[in-house]
Parts: C-alpha cells; sequence; structure tokens
C-alpha cells in the first residue's frame, strides 16, 4: 500500500513539473517569440507613417512592417521590434500607429533627399565623423528636412549601432560658434546699441573680463577697424566683444534665451535634446563676450535652425514643427521686422562679399554666417584637434522662404564652416531653388544701411 503511495506521488510532482515547464515554455513563446498570427494581427492594423507629399516612409505588408524608402530620413522614423515601435517616430507615436491611425509629416521627401546626399559627399571627403541638416519652411517652422550621416536603414535596423540610429538633428549638443554672431549683433541693433555702419577698434587680440579676465583672438586676418556688418565679414570675436560690451547681461541672455536657446523645441512627443546657456549668476564680462561668438553655450541642429529663422521671419519665433495635424507651437516676437531686415541685408552680404564660391549661387541672393567651433571636452577645456563645422541662413535673402541649419562633426580636413558647412548649405539650396523653377537675377550687391 505504501508503495502504491509513493509511485502515484512521484506521478503527481512529474505532472507538475510538466504543467510548470509548459507554462513557462508558453510564457517565453509570448515574451520572446510573439506567435505568427499575433504578429501578422499587430502589423496589419498598425497605420503607416507618410511624408508630406504621401510617399510612404514605413508601412505593414503581410505581417511584416518594411520601409519603401530604405535609408531617406531613417533616423527620423525609427524601427520596430516584434509588436511595437523601438526608436524614432515608430516609439514616440507607437499608440497612435498601433491604433490604426496613419502619421503624416512635413518632410518633403524631395529636400530630405538633397540634405541627406549632400551630407554623403562632403563628410567622407573631409573625414567627418557625422553630420545633421535641418531645413524649416520659414513662415510655418514646419520641418521639411532632418537628415543625419551615417545613413540608416530601418529595413535591417540590427546591422546599425545605436550611434548610426541616432537621430542626430535632434539630439546632439555642440557649441554653435560663430553663427551665433549674426543672432547677437541683431538683438545689438535691435536694443539701439549699435548700426550697420557703426566703427570699432578691432586688433587681431583683445584682453577682456578684468582680473579673471582672458584674451579672445581673431582667426581671419583683417583692418585694425572695423564696422559692424564688417564684424560679421571677418567674424570678428574682438569685434563682438565691442558691440556687446554695453549690453546688460539679462537682456542679452534674455535674447538668446528667446531664440531658442537653453529650452527644449516644444514638439509634443517627438525627442529633443536642450542645449545650454549658462545661469545669469556666471553672466561676466567674459562670458558675455564668449556667448557673442558663440562659445561656451550649446545648441542642437534643430534649434540653431529655429533661431535662424527668427531673421528669415521677420523676427518671429516660430516652433518647429514634425506632424502635419498637431497644434502649432508657440509664436513669438523677438525683433523688430525692420531689425530681422537689415541683419539678412548684412548676411547676404557676408555670402556675397565673403565666401560667394562656398556659399553662395550666382544669380540667387543667399544669406547666412559660418561658424567653426571647439568642441568641448568638459572641466578639461576644449579637445585638442576637434572642431565642429557650422552654418545657419536662409533663402531668398530678401524674401525667405527656406531657413537651413547644418552641422558637421570631427572633420580632418578642411573642417572650417566655410569649407565644409558653407557648400553643404550651397548644395541644398541649389537643389531646391532647381525645384522652385526661379529664374536668376541680375546681381545687386546688397548696401547695409546705417
Amino acid at each position: 500500500m505504501e508503495v502504491k503511495i509513493h509511485n502515484r506521488s512521484r506521478l503527481m510532482q512529474f505532472f507538475a513539473l510538466l504543467l510548470f515547464l509548459t507554462l513557462v515554455w508558453a510564457y517565453a513563446q509570448l515574451e520572446w517569440n510573439v506567435p505568427q498570427g499575433v504578429k501578422r494581427t499587430v502589423m496589419q492594423a498598425r497605420g503607416s507613417i507618410i511624408a508630406a507629399d504621401g510617399t510612404v516612409l514605413a508601412r505593414s505588408v503581410n505581417g511584416k512592417r518594411v520601409y519603401p524608402q530604405g535609408q531617406l530620413a531613417g533616423q527620423v522614423v525609427g524601427m520596430m521590434g516584434t509588436t511595437e515601435g523601438l526608436e524614432g517616430l515608430e516609439a514616440a507615436y507607437n499608440r497612435t500607429l498601433e491604433g490604426g491611425k496613419n502619421l503624416k509629416l512635413t518632410l518633403d521627401p524631395g529636400i530630405q533627399a538633397a540634405a541627406e546626399a549632400a551630407l554623403a559627399e562632403a563628410v567622407p571627403k573631409h573625414q567627418g565623423e557625422y553630420g545633421s541638416v535641418v531645413v524649416l519652411e520659414t513662415r510655418t517652422g514646419r520641418i521639411l528636412a532632418a537628415a543625419s550621416y551615417p545613413p540608416f536603414d530601418p529595413n535591417n535596423w540590427r546591422a546599425y549601432s545605436a550611434e548610426t540610429r541616432r537621430n542626430r538633428p535632434f539630439l546632439d549638443v555642440f557649441e554653435p560658434g560663430s553663427t551665433v554672431k549674426g543672432l547677437v549683433v541683431a538683438a545689438a541693433l535691435n536694443e539701439g546699441l549699435t548700426t550697420p555702419n557703426t566703427r570699432y577698434d578691432t586688433p587681431m587680440r583683445r584682453y577682456v573680463g578684468g582680473r579673471w579676465g582672458s584674451t579672445i583672438g581673431d582667426a581671419v586676418p583683417h583692418p585694425g577697424s572695423l564696422t559692424t556688418w564688417e564684424v560679421l565679414r571677418y567674424s570678428s570675436n574682438v569685434g563682438m566683444s565691442h558691440i556687446v560690451e554695453h549690453f546688460p547681461a539679462e537682456r542679452m541672455r534674455g535674447y538668446l534665451s528667446r531664440y531658442g536657446f537653453g529650452d527644449y523645441v516644444d514638439m509634443p512627443t517627438v525627442m529633443t535634446s536642450t542645449g545650454q546657456l549658462q545661469p545669469l549668476r556666471k553672466w561676466d564680462d567674459l562670458v558675455r563676450a564668449t556667448n557673442a561668438f558663440g562659445q561656451g553655450m550649446s545648441s542642437t541642429t534643430l534649434q540653431l535652425a529655429a533661431a535662424y529663422n527668427v531673421l528669415a521671419n521677420d523676427g518671429l519665433y516660430v516652433t518647429p514643427r514634425l506632424v502635419e495635424g498637431e497644434p502649432a507651437g508657440e509664436r513669438r516676437e523677438v525683433l523688430r521686422p525692420e531689425t530681422a531686415r537689415t541683419t539678412r541685408t548684412m548676411l547676404q552680404a557676408v555670402i556675397e562679399e565673403g565666401i560667394p564660391h562656398q556659399a553662395g549661387i550666382k544669380g540667387y541672393p543667399l544669406a547666412g554666417k559660418t561658424g567653426t567651433a571647439q568642441v568641448s571636452a568638459g572641466s578639461k577645456g576644449y579637445a585638442s584637434g576637434l572642431y565642429d563645422s557650422v552654418f545657419a541662413g536662409f533663402f531668398p535673402a530678401d524674401a525667405p522662404r527656406v531657413t537651413v541649419a547644418v552641422m558637421v562633426h570631427g572633420a580632418k580636413v578642411e573642417y572650417h564652416g566655410s569649407q565644409l558647412a558653407a557648400p553643404i548649405y550651397r548644395e541644398i539650396a541649389s537643389a531646391v531653388i532647381s525645384r522652385w523653377a526661379t529664374p536668376p537675377r541680375e546681381e545687386e550687391k546688397p548696401q547695409p544701411q546705417s
């Protein structure tokens, strides 16, 4: 009798163990290997991601998520895991998409392709590590392109590193360098602290900041005195230190804040980074001077494009938008319209008299400013021999329709903004202008007004 009970007990233990292992296996299947029927249902119900012209960037076919345009806007679109989005818009709008709703973007596939092609040609040529471009529609803030290099194809996402999948235009933070000069000059004009033809004493070196100050210097040889618009033309740090010398710190920092620096871009759901503005308590004479030429502050390519869009948009900041149908973000006046227009004329002269071959297109009025920024190494100062090549501008200069920001990191060959970022801007502008089919104008040199 005892033997029978013992055998029955062992049999029950065996069945209990078998049942337990079956449950573990079933859970594992659900967790790591969703049945094909479930996956097919999930995918088939998922909405598509569509560009502004109806081009399909992501859709579900036969139970599989596919990306018909391959690398086009790959980092923006992101990718799917087994049942949900993992990165990019696939992750940010996962609930919307899994509810069967399509997501329509502001991206223009032609401009996106042009931006990606310009980066793909220039970055390897200059032995750069990576780069990004943002193109905005001036009046609306619609993002027409958000390009990253190296490229990424979400159809085969496991073959790419996390760094390559990174949506760099929205996430990478860098010091914008001398591109900020155009914005600070506009602010000084708006405050009545300078005029386009105000002249300053500009040696190649100048000590700024009193007892705890430092010597700042210029890289481009120039005359010993420069007007305000010539300060932009020669990208003079010394000239900028004069222009902001009597600019109250709280007001100058306030302008940079209203341009959008130091805060997140107000785009719901989409992941972005925020650059940095130093707290007001740290704004001594030296910090004010270095911020005037874009050092000691940081930005994303998206933030830089939005800031330059203020100049293009008659002084009005417009929050960038990526997804159609969402509420428009904040609109705020940063500059008087006449100030923005005067600054545009000066930045047109910067290209036409300073870098016409690098950033200009004969017969078309383009405007903008270069930057070559050292890369911060945190508490150790700046990394030796490592630079970000930057450009921000818009066109047509007299009535802008498009604003562009470019950043390339870590180039080893001809890394200056005029040598690398400016030609990328020109290539994108050329592609857009070709689509507009606008005939060239007779050249008229811009004359900055006093």
